[in-house]
């Protein structure tokens, strides 16, 4: 394979929500804490997110939402990130995970990014006219070396991970809380299928494993096949 082994994976609602309702004011990270009967159980999802791979792929939307430009800088950690952003990190968001990372690379179309203006040995700007998400994995296979990539990206970027068949596996661990809306974000957004012409483009899944956590939580494990 020329691109790293990708997982994606995400904590979800029962229903498939990644999050609490359509703004961003509302977030699973702020709120699940907040619910009885959901906050028991949701360390488990953190303790399980300390597993994962050791290159880590996201969005400077969610990142952003989720406060780095504003946070103070972290200490090092042993995960390279991997960020897909045009507009929403700053100056600070980037040195934040310059701060944060083994390794940063920034995946962006944006010519006047924040990021061409911080110099730091750690960070890696990969640059495209135009966004090709698969020739971005093949550059981090190439030119950094990343073999397995975890995706922790947002259902509008799943979706096109989806659509050009860039996800291997699918991790998920589902907390019991419906929370609904059409418009509230799910694991896999972006363009729905028009045309049975169009099926070839699903992804097919093949069960590795379910197990059963604490405080009725499941985890789910997926291949994709197909």
């Amino acid at each position: 394979m020329l691109r790293p082994i990708t997982t994606l994976f995400m904590l979800a609602s029962a229903d498939g929500k990644i999050s609490t309702g359509a703004t961003d004011d509302l977030d699973v990270d702020r709120d699940f804490p907040k619910l009885d009967g959901v906050k028991q159980g949701l360390s488990q999802y953190y303790e399980i997110e300390q597993t994962t791979d050791l290159w880590s792929f996201n969005t400077g939307r969610v990142q952003a939402k989720m406060g780095a430009n504003e946070k103070p800088f972290p200490p090092k950690s042993p995960v390279s990130f991997v960020l897909l952003d045009n507009t929403h990190l700053t100056s600070h968001g980037v040195r934040y995970f310059c701060a944060k990372s083994k390794e940063f690379v920034l995946i962006t179309s944006n010519r006047d990014h924040p990021a061409f203006g911080v110099d730091a040995d750690n960070l890696h700007i990969i640059f495209q006219d135009k966004i090709s998400l698969g020739d971005a994995f093949a550059r981090l296979r190439k030119d950094f070396g990343c073999e397995r990539l975890t995706l922790q990206s947002g259902g509008t970027v799943n979706g096109l991970l989806l659509r050009e068949k860039l996800i291997d596996f699918v991790d998920l661990v589902v907390a019991p809380v419906l929370v609904g809306g059409k418009d509230t974000p799910t694991l896999i957004d972006g363009a729905s299928l028009t045309s049975p012409d169009e099926l070839s483009k699903l992804s097919i899944l093949k069960l590795i494993a379910c197990d059963v956590l604490r405080d009725s939580y499941i985890r789910l494990r997926y291949e994709v096949i197909g």
